[in-house]
């Protein structure tokens, strides 16, 4: 949760520059044009539209997929023996595979309102927080809109997933396996750099993909979107929001894994010695 407030402000930007469309021959805003419009248009509290949906997806997704990758390591996992790379990226793969689908109603609403600013007044949707986005939905669109985009939207997440949380667990192994690093702080924030980074590269087309679908009035489907998409912007398109995306991402995944280190680190403290009491 707190990851998400932290980098909200660049998950916006990023959402603006991957749904923003090229006027004639002009040059594309970059990451600090689409800050000072954003500031000079809707004030700094427009920097964080779409928080309370950001919020609520975290909730749902990342709830989601982390609890169903410990679960799914516990129980393949053998006693005083590291599962290999191959294991750990099946078992994250589908941990944000079905994380993405449970997530799927709050990522809309939160692509929606971060994009609704650019928007003309016209075609604005107006949501006030996450909940009226949902039931406004719902009512206009059918219960099916809650789950538009899921295709690339899980297909994002088990990419993400599997970015992040396997290669975070196969850099923290390497880096304590040289014996300069100790399972600290340190580690933590070295082995989540290097996964953000990985999962930056490794996400950005499928991430564009899933917001132009969420964002888009365009009924005719992704391929007809990707088509009209590649037709004006050739296939730079696939990593539009690099930059702000990558800046989100970093310190993103090294908030969330230093905070989820700390919570299992506390869970361990509290409810081990209860577990070795019983057994």
């Amino acid at each position: 949760m707190w990851a998400a407030v932290f980098t909200h402000p660049l998950d916006l930007n990023k959402v603006r520059l991957q749904t923003a469309k090229k006027v004639g021959n002009g040059p594309k805003p970059g990451m600090v044009d689409t800050f000072r419009t954003i500031f000079r248009n809707e004030g700094f509290l427009g920097l964080y539209s779409g928080l309370t949906a950001s919020l609520l997806r975290q909730a749902t997704y990342s709830t989601a997929r982390f609890g169903i990758y410990e679960e799914l390591k516990g129980i393949v996992k053998q006693p005083n023996k590291e599962l290999p790379l191959s294991t750990l990226i099946a078992l994250s793969s589908t941990s944000g595979f079905l994380g993405s689908i449970a997530g799927n109603p709050a990522d809309i609403i939160n692509v929606r309102m971060q994009q609704d600013g650019a928007l003309e007044p016209s075609k604005r949707r107006n949501y006030k927080n996450a909940i009226d986005g949902l039931i406004k939905m719902v009512k206009s669109e059918g219960f099916s809109s809650l789950f538009r985009g899921v295709g690339p939207n899980s297909g994002r997440g088990a990419l993400m997933t599997a970015s992040q949380l396997a290669s975070y667990d196969e850099f923290k192994m390497l880096l304590l396996g040289t014996g300069v690093f100790e399972d600290n702080l340190m580690t933590h924030f070295v082995a989540s750099t290097m996964a953000g980074g990985v999962a930056t590269l490794i996400c950005s087309p499928v991430d564009v993909v899933k917001t132009k679908i969420m964002s888009s009035h365009d009924p005719d489907g992704i391929i007809h979107l990707l088509k009209e998409t590649t037709k004006r912007e050739g296939m730079t398109w696939a990593f539009k929001g690099l930059l702000p995306s990558f800046i989100r991402l970093g310190p993103h995944t090294v908030l969330t894994f230093v905070f989820l280190e700390q919570h299992k680190s506390i869970w361990k403290a509290i409810y081990a010695p209860q577990e070795e009491q019983l057994s």
